[in-house]
């Protein structure tokens, strides 16, 4: 990653008040949980976003995104969403929010992006850039946030500007401070809860699939809906959610709702299962458990929830195939997109090999990316 600081200087003829840095998010159990305030297992990873602000004289708002080379403006007096504004809706929308909560509307400011986080691989790019600008913004106007408040209330400065609401989970998952940790996430409650990760011998493999992904909006909105259809059944006066439904009563729906309907709920009522037992595991430093675990829920992400594709099954069953790699798995919306993996660095270069034969067969060429756990929110400057 290039100087974010000298960038900042080149453009504006002025050294950033401050940098601060958020770190990409990989979901390991639980992502399609959310919808019934459910529970999410996430790691914060070396990849970050940087954002370098410094104050204006004027009321004027000037963006650059280095890596892209683009350039955006603004004024603080009108901050509506703007489609041709792309990225720097996220930095207008965080400005928006705690500028009118904290009282320095009017500030202009200039605003540097960088970072190395892969798009397109749900890694959290967008809580990335919010979270690591909002830092910036804290330290310039010095305004009192917390820092068990950050997640929640930037999350809900993008919920607010984009009018809908904006998952929690990476909020919550890239503010984690600590080595070599992960975070098991209470979507109902909020709350985050760390756990420790296995010994350092291990570490993050993510594979871009390339396989193009199409139609996944309606496709997930379906699968959530079967998930409410099939609670009707369970719990007609709703006042129950999917996490108090027991594995054991989802025999009962049989022949009385779709199977199709039946397996979605059968997936999230498990998945909410299997990330308790993967606290357990790695409380006891059991590697081979926990990775049985993570591979259990791929493996009901293709049965159950039928998000896999025939591309990514490979991958995970070819990956599995070589010494030294633990678990493997879809992660994110599914239809194509990322595995991540966990193996030892000598299991790598087999698995490189693995992806040229994948070539061959599919044709699309896969994208290898190795990364570990890291720190959470920081300032860089």
């Amino acid at each position: 990653m290039k100087d974010i600081v000298a960038a900042h200087q080149a453009e504006y003829d002025s050294s950033p008040a401050c940098v601060a840095s958020a770190p990409a998010v990989v979901t390991l159990l639980g992502e399609h949980t959310g919808d019934t305030d459910g529970i999410v297992l996430a790691a914060a990873i070396s990849f970050e976003m940087k954002v370098a602000i410094s104050p204006r004289k004027d009321s004027s708002m000037r963006f650059f995104a280095m890596d892209l080379n683009e350039r955006k403006r603004a004024s603080t007096a009108n901050l509506k969403y703007k489609r041709e504004d792309r990225w720097a809706n996220n930095i207008k929308s965080v400005y928006d929010y705690f500028s009118k909560k904290y009282g320095f509307e009017g500030k202009g400011i200039n605003v540097t992006i960088s970072g190395n986080i892969p798009a397109g691989l749900s890694l959290g790019i967008s809580a990335a850039v919010n979270m690591a600008a909002t830092f910036a913004l804290k330290t310039v106007f010095e305004f009192d946030l917390k820092p068990e408040e950050f997640p929640s209330e930037v999350c809900k400065a993008q919920s607010v500007f984009w009018e809908r609401p904006v998952p929690l989970y990476d909020y919550l998952a890239c503010a984690v401070s600590g080595p070599n940790s992960l975070s098991v996430i209470d979507l109902a409650s909020g709350k985050r809860r760390g756990v420790p990760f296995l010994g350092e011998e291990w570490e993050f493999v993510l594979t871009d699939s390339k396989v193009p992904r199409v139609n996944i909006e309606n496709e997930l909105r379906q699968r959530y809906e079967d998930c409410r259809k099939c609670l009707q059944y369970l719990s007609p006066q709703g006042k129950r959610s999917l996490r108090e439904v027991k594995p054991s009563e989802m025999d009962d729906l049989m022949g009385i709702l779709p199977e199709s309907i039946r397996r979605r709920c059968i997936h999230v009522v498990e998945e909410l299962g299997r990330i308790s037992e993967a606290e357990d595991a790695l409380a006891k430093r059991d590697a081979q458990a926990f990775g049985k675990i993570i591979n259990k829920s791929h493996l009901s992400l293709r049965n159950h929830f039928e998000i896999s594709c025939p591309e990514v099954d490979w991958l995970v069953k070819r990956s599995l195939e070589i010494d030294g790699v633990l678990c493997s798995r879809i992660t994110g919306p599914g239809f194509g997109g990322c595995v991540v993996s966990i193996m030892k660095a000598p299991a790598v270069a087999e698995y490189r090999k693995r992806l040229e034969e994948y070539e061959r067969i599919f044709g699309f060429k896969a994208q290898l990316y190795e990364t570990s756990i890291n720190g959470g929110l920081h300032i860089v400057q």
